[in-house]
């Protein structure tokens, strides 16, 4: 099946995870969007997966409507609906959900995948994010242990965020400053109270100097070799070679060289946004520039239909993106690895 089953979503972390290599999570927002990363990971051959924001929930349902959970539903909707034609395996994932959007959003979810899979249904999403950064530690596990019981109802993967993250994405800001670094006692006191997949799998995000958005060089120091030393020290107590499956957050303008060492590391799952919205827009600007005296109606000319028809920068957009996603794929080891 193209969007993955919560068996075949488990299979592709294990073989990540066993071959070392990650999947690119690319945050879609719209049909174009997704049609776009389809394409970029049908064209690298790797399976994928497809993530939504609160933000781009709400832009999806309408801007003067703004409902959240129906906006992420029907992306996950249009994603069923033509993944079809792309040959490969995609996981389906709601990305940074913040506490005081819970009870609004990811809740309603679950319950709802639960409801599917007490109706003998295939859950709509595979995974949920749980941003636990922004209360502290002993908070952010006590929520959650009750999302990874609500997730196993709803046959989903949880992920958490152990640590902060900095920057800026939906609207949460977080400084960049030293606690930026997840610790590996933050590491043994995530495994104390959530295991290593008795009571539910999970996916964990270790910061590791990782900021949202894209910086100019020197601004932000990722140190990737943190992850290793965690996934050491956390291993140690649990018996366990590498017992986290990590997902690398602000991954946008990464080096080379910082990418591969947090794979080689236990990361599975890399976030990209910044760059794909860039990659998405930059070709509509270049179609409008090169022809504006067409997508312009300017001193009582028709214009070109042709040029302001939607499908003609549309197109731009989604080549340029899918490029984008296939650099990702090779960067993180993904391409060729497809399932299908």
């Amino acid at each position: 099946m193209p969007i993955a089953t919560p068996e075949s979503y488990a299979e592709m972390i294990d073989r990540a995870k066993a071959g070392r290599f990650a999947y690119p999570a690319i945050n879609v927002t719209s049909s174009q969007t997704v049609t776009a990363a389809l394409r970029g990971f049908a064209e690298a051959e790797s399976d994928g997966i497809l993530q939504v924001s609160v933000g781009g929930g709400e832009y999806a349902s309408g801007a003067t409507v703004k409902d959240r959970v129906a906006g992420t539903r029907a992306l996950a909707a249009y994603a069923k609906e033509v993944a079809n034609g792309y040959g490969v395996t995609v996981a389906l994932h709601t990305d940074h959900c913040v506490k005081e959007n819970l009870d609004s959003w990811v809740k309603p979810l679950l319950a709802l995948e639960a409801e599917e899979v007490a109706n003998g249904q295939l859950p709509t999403f595979q995974s949920h994010m749980f941003d636990g950064s922004t209360v502290p530690l002993e908070e952010n596990l006590v929520i959650a242990e009750e999302l990874l019981e609500l997730s196993q109802k709803a046959r989903t993967i949880l992920e958490i965020e152990i640590g902060v993250v900095g920057g800026e994405e939906d609207g949460h800001e977080a400084e960049i400053n030293e606690k930026l670094y997840t610790t590996p006692e933050d590491g043994l006191a995530t495994v104390r109270a959530l295991g290593t997949g008795e009571k539910g799998r999970y996916l964990t995000a270790l910061t590791f100097g990782n900021v949202h958005g894209v910086y100019k060089p020197g601004a932000v120091r990722l140190r990737p070799e943190l992850l290793g030393q965690i996934q050491e020290v956390v291993g140690k107590e649990v018996g366990k070679d590498k017992p986290f499956d990590l997902v690398f957050h602000g991954g946008s303008g990464s080096t080379a060289e910082e990418i591969a060492l947090a794979v080689d590391n236990g990361v599975i799952k890399m976030n990209i946004d910044t760059d794909t919205q860039y990659a998405f827009t930059r070709p509509v600007v270049e179609h409008m520039f090169r022809n504006y005296d067409g997508v312009l109606k300017i001193d009582g000319e028709v214009g070109n239909k042709k040029m302001y028809d939607p499908r003609a920068w549309g197109k731009a957009a989604e080549a340029g993106m899918a490029q984008r996603i296939v650099e990702a794929c090779q960067q993180l080891r993904s391409a060729g690895t497809k399932m299908a």
